[in-house]
């Protein structure tokens, strides 16, 4: 842990020199907003802020506020609603009858409204050996995994952090995660790589996304410390790990989501998005 700043993504150049010109997006890397980022915003307001930047999509939204994003022309990048929170996941049988009726039905309406892909957690360890947790969390998405994959809908785990913001939850490390992807084996389940978890887990994230990107359906941001704004201020080097997942071939979404702190939100997150845009 301690070489975590000394990793290739983990000195951050000027925003300033790195954002491009003012003009339309290159748009090679589809970016999206997680929309509890904006929470003084209503679904309206957030879909007409990120129109007016340039980009076209909307992280983390349930069904309630489809029709608005449908409204104004925005994309439900990452859809959610059908998991009982973080701690209750799919490490833990116990609640695996209630997550499958739930995921199925929420399988059918995200497929329904045209999305694709959908979130998912394993929950807590609560004392669990982690292999224990990968079979229960295997036979627990095998259950809906054929749902799935007949609505062409991806189920996708994100990868947390358990030593600052989200303690005791068990697919905190890629590997873990990988492993999973592995069991399971399916193009319609992966995992939301989370820059932000991962550097504090355990560094090396260009590393990791050249190796494993073929199980990385989804991405997340965030500055190192903090969980704010991407810039010079932070540890991580944006524009180079994005360099590194456009080189990928990567065609999904590396959605913004850090909490804003400058007196201007619209500005950070316009400036988040014109560094990421490689």
């Amino acid at each position: 842990m301690a070489g975590l700043g000394l990793t290739a993504a983990a000195v951050a150049p000027a925003m300033a020199a790195a954002a491009p010109p003012e003009g339309k997006l290159k748009g090679r890397l589809k970016q999206s907003v997680a929309r509890w980022t904006f929470p003084k915003q209503s679904v309206a307001q957030l879909c007409q802020t990120v129109k007016d930047i340039g980009f076209s999509a909307i992280d983390l939204v349930g069904p309630e506020d489809w029709p608005t994003l449908k409204t104004h022309g925005v994309f439900s990048s990452m859809c959610n609603g059908a998991e009982l929170g973080l701690t209750k996941g799919f490490a833990a049988t116990e609640f695996h009858d209630e997550l499958v009726q739930r995921y199925t039905r929420h399988i059918d309406l995200v497929a329904d409204a045209g999305y694709r892909n959908l979130i998912c957690f394993s929950g807590n360890r609560n004392g669990m050996d982690p292999q224990q947790g990968l079979a229960n969390a295997e036979a627990g998405i095998k259950r809906i995994l054929g749902h799935a994959e007949k609505r062409d809908v991806v189920l996708v785990m994100e990868l947390l952090n358990s030593r600052v913001d989200h303690p005791d939850y068990l697919c905190d490390r890629s590997a873990w995660g990988v492993e999973l992807c592995q069991r399971i084996g399916s193009d319609h389940f992966g995992l939301l790589y989370d820059i932000y978890h991962m550097q504090i887990m355990e560094g090396d994230i260009i590393a990791s996304i050249r190796k494993h990107h073929a199980f990385f359906k989804h991405y997340h941001t965030a500055g190192v410390p903090g969980r704010n704004e991407i810039g010079a201020d932070q540890e991580l080097n944006y524009p180079a790990i994005c360099r590194a997942i456009r080189d990928t071939g990567f065609t999904g979404y590396l959605a913004q989501e850090f909490s804003p702190t400058a007196p201007d939100p619209v500005a950070s997150l316009r400036e988040a998005i014109r560094l990421c845009d490689v």
